[in-house]
């Protein structure tokens, strides 16, 4: 039996732009939409509108997009939500799956994305709100066995055989007597092999089905007799651990437990997701800590520069202050005060140099710490000059002439400090390596006010790349260098950072020539 629903969605988006736009393609394809520009309002519409789906993002501010889904899901656990992500919120997204979100969208937003979450969200409230009449059904008929169960509700057979989810049923002996297409294909047992046949225990290990068993008489996760959201592993039929999310719920009659059921969801999907999102900040910090090693062998010679410094002036000093004190005359006022200018100098070179020296090793220190994503407004014009910090030396080292050149105009731009100032180190640290006895670095700074971006030029007179590679240059382990000399993910790590700002690397080069890298970022909203 089909279920009637006039569908209504709650979207909730702190940028006007992304709620017109998102609003007008939602009610094109026949959905009636509220919008709201923050997350109490938001949840205030959908405690008063009750709509079926909530598509929300995570970074608002008040309330965020993963507050909400927590509120709603405790409120009415029946709706499904959508969250849509930026920069740097993957590991919220993962959260949300975590905290049954149907989906996660990224941003920008892609019409086709969004209508694939959209039937998936659909097919998910179906399942529920057929699975909540079918459990009001029982409980008001007063079924006593679980054959009864399975018989005298007909039209449930094909939602249980459709579901999305893995359904589980099972007597009050654990005896299994529903089983679907979706377990068949999590677990690999076929149905005949399981109907009254098998025990639940037999797809957990023994002390997991005893904590699942005591969770769901108890009162946390849900509520009595209920669960909701709890993760564990199940066993396939080759006895491998399957991570799984299961929400269920015990019927009873006359205080005697007759039926339990389980809706299961794989988990598999999610870890992979969770692992790649891992395995990607393993290998931008890889990339990080070769650069450091470089950054760290040229700043050996950058700090012992000033350090040879501040030794000789603080010898001068000590020489001073032995022949003043060996001297048995008196001092004329004259000669007392040009011991102090010269002291006062001293004094303030060795400060300087003292100066230099920390702000070389904090902001080597700061480069090497393996940070959580941190988004704010980023001055390119600092962006530039500190990464330069790091690099001054070792481009004097290798006899490059630079030249800066910072539009003091340029707007500011939005992201991650620190991702960005590891793609630029990454780009000089290349053009470096491209110009073995010498060359022209020059860095640029402009905005554009019709494209409306902001630019980056990194411009060499190296050796250039040829055409073929200029195809592969952004692919890991890709690399022009001789073996030792890299492991080809500078490149890739920098377009990935850039593309998460949501902009663009481009690259123009001339073979015994030179090459360009012109970075271009999107302002920061105001």
């Amino acid at each position: 039996m089909a279920l009637a629903v006039n569908w209504k969605i709650v979207l909730i988006d702190d940028e006007e732009d992304i709620r017109d736009i998102m609003s007008l393609t939602l009610t094109d394809a026949g959905y009636s939409v509220i919008c709201a520009p923050d997350g109490h309002t938001g949840l205030m519409l959908a405690a008063r509108e009750e709509p079926q789906i909530v598509i929300t993002d995570i970074k608002m501010p008040g309330l965020s997009g993963l507050e909400v889904l927590e509120k709603i899901k405790k409120i009415k656990p029946e709706t499904e939500v959508i969250v849509t992500t930026g920069f740097g919120d993957i590991e919220k997204a993962v959260k949300a799956l975590q905290l049954d979100a149907s989906d996660f969208i990224s941003k920008p937003i892609d019409d086709a994305a969004l209508h694939m979450a959209l039937k998936r969200a659909k097919q998910r409230y179906v399942d529920k709100k057929q699975l909540s009449d079918y459990t009001s059904l029982l409980e008001n008929k007063n079924l006593k066995t679980s054959s009864e169960l399975v018989k005298n509700v007909n039209f449930q057979s094909s939602l249980i055989e459709n579901s999305m989810d893995g359904i589980l049923g099972c007597d009050e002996n654990d005896t299994i007597v529903t089983y679907n297409r979706s377990m068949e294909k999590l677990l690999g047992y076929p149905k005949v092999q399981v109907l009254k046949k098998m025990k639940a225990q037999a797809f957990f290990q023994p002390k997991l089905f005893l904590k699942l068993k005591e969770n769901l008489s108890g009162t946390d996760f849900g509520g009595k007799n209920k669960l909701f959201a709890y993760e564990t592993l199940m066993l396939s039929m080759e006895k491998k651990d399957i991570p799984v999310q299961i929400s269920g719920f015990i019927l009873s009659q006359d205080r005697v437990v007759n039926y339990m059921v389980m809706f299961i969801s794989d988990l598999r999907k999610l870890r992979t997701l969770e692992q790649e999102v891992t395995d990607q900040a393993k290998l931008l910090h890889r990339e990080k800590m070769i650069s450091l090693g470089r950054l760290a062998a040229s700043m050996v010679h950058e700090i012992n520069n000033p350090l040879s410094g501040i030794l000789n002036y603080i010898r001068l000093m000590i020489r001073i202050s032995e022949k003043s004190t060996n001297l048995k005359l008196d001092l004329t006022h004259d000669q007392i005060q040009d011991r102090l200018n010269k002291f006062n100098s001293y004094l303030a070179i060795i400060e300087s140099e003292t100066q230099r020296c920390s702000d070389l090793v904090s902001g080597l220190l700061k480069f090497s710490r393996k940070t959580k994503l941190e988004q704010k407004s980023i001055d390119v014009t600092e962006l530039v000059q500190h990464s330069l910090l790091l690099c001054n030396h070792k481009l004097e080292l290798s006899n490059i002439v630079l030249t800066v050149t910072c539009d003091p105009d340029v707007p500011h731009v939005y992201g991650d400090f620190n991702q960005l100032e590891q793609c630029m180190i990454n780009l000089i640290f290349n053009a470096v390596d491209a110009m073995k006895n010498g060359g022209n670095l020059e860095i640029r700074t402009s905005y554009n006010p019709e494209e409306k971006l902001v630019s980056i030029s990194i411009k060499d007179t190296g050796k250039g790349i040829s055409k073929e590679d200029l195809n592969f240059i952004f692919e890991p382990f890709f690399t022009t260098k001789n073996e030792g000399y890299g492991v080809g993910l500078g490149l890739s790590s920098a377009y990935g950072i850039i593309e998460k700002h949501k902009g663009t690397i481009v690259i123009e080069s001339i073979l015994n020539v030179g090459s360009e890298f012109v970075i271009k970022l999107p302002p920061e909203e105001k």
